[in-house]
Order: C-alpha cells, then sequence, then structure tokens
C-alpha cells in the first residue's frame, strides 16, 4: 500500500453495520489491534482503551469476552471503540445502529450523539433512516444511485425539495404510528 493511502487510512476510523469484529479475537484485541500492529507500547494501548471503555459506557470485564458473547449493543461499542483506537480525525460508520432493536437502537443513538460531540470529530454516517439522519446530522445529504440530489438540513429538505424524489423518500418514511388505528 503506497505511504499516502496508509497515512490517510490512519486517519479514518470506520464502523459497519454488524460490527466486522474478528470473532477469533476478544473485544479487547480487536480494540488494540492496529495499535498493536503499529508497535504502541504497552502503558500508552491501556491508557486508550480506558479512555474508550469510559466514553463509550462499555464494561471493562466485557473487554476478555468474544463478539459472539456480546450483545448485538456491546458489539457496536466495541466496534466503534476500535475505530477510534488511533484517534482519527475522520470517522466513517455504515449503518452502524441497522441491525440493533429499536430499544438498543435509540440509547446508542443517544450516546453516539453524546460521544461525537464530546469527541468533535467530523462524522460521516450512512442510513436510509431520516430520523436517524436528523438526529445526528448538522447536514443530510440525499443520494440517489451514487448522485447527491439535495444537501442541506431536514427543514431544507423537507420545506424546499429538489427534485420529487425528495418528497418521495421523505414520505416513504415510515411513522411507528403508521399501523395504528387512531380514534378520536
Amino acid at each position: 500500500m503506497p505511504e499516502v493511502i496508509r497515512s490517510l487510512r490512519k486517519k479514518m476510523g470506520y464502523v459497519i453495520q454488524d460490527g466486522g469484529l474478528f470473532p477469533h479475537l476478544t473485544a479487547r484485541d480487536n480494540v488494540t489491534l492496529m495499535a498493536r500492529y503499529l508497535k504502541w507500547d504497552r502503558g500508552s494501548i491501556a491508557q486508550r482503551l480506558r479512555e474508550l471503555t469510559d466514553i463509550t459506557r462499555f464494561p471493562a470485564d466485557g473487554l476478555d469476552r468474544f463478539p459472539a458473547q456480546l450483545s448485538g449493543g456491546e458489539r457496536q461499542r466495541v466496534s466503534l471503540m476500535r475505530a477510534l483506537m488511533l484517534d482519527p480525525d475522520v470517522l466513517l460508520m455504515d449503518e452502524p445502529l441497522g441491525a440493533l432493536d429499536p430499544m438498543i437502537r435509540r440509547e446508542l443513538q443517544t450516546d453516539l450523539k453524546r460521544i461525537f460531540h464530546t469527541l468533535k470529530k467530523t462524522v460521516v454516517l450512512v442510513t436510509h433512516d431520516l430520523g436517524e439522519a436528523a438526529f445526528f446530522g448538522d447536514v443530510i445529504v440525499l443520494l440517489r444511485e451514487g448522485r447527491i440530489v439535495q444537501q442541506g438540513t431536514l427543514d431544507d429538505l423537507l420545506d424546499s425539495p429538489a427534485e420529487p424524489f425528495v418528497t418521495h423518500f421523505i414520505n416513504a418514511q415510515r411513522s411507528p404510528l403508521d399501523g395504528i388505528r387512531r380514534e378520536r
């Protein structure tokens, strides 16, 4: 890998939908994999690991468990810690909460928003859930077939859709109340 690409890659953390954890490594080993590869000293690794378990609210006693022994929310926290281990400038997240049940998803959304605010990092989060995008994002970028259709705040998309696809996408978002008959 050319040095320029390697240098850029070290400045990015990446979290995918199912966490992408190595099943044969403990949570601790998953998180610290790149730091060990880059030959960080043990003290620096231990210090960074403590910081990350604190900020993600991951139980320290869970670090010696394997991914199969962790809940979905815990696996996502480990994946986030791994992405943050090298203190990247940018965090890329691809549907990181998509596979979680609604209550765990909501809890993690709240925690992630707090973490993003605390770290003051650029975060690019891919989601098909417009409510989630609005919860996290300062700017929403709506794509269609790899092309930017519109970007702005949720109000921008609602009040001034750039094309009919924007309105169609917004209207396709299912409300939890859609299936409930409401009597007045």
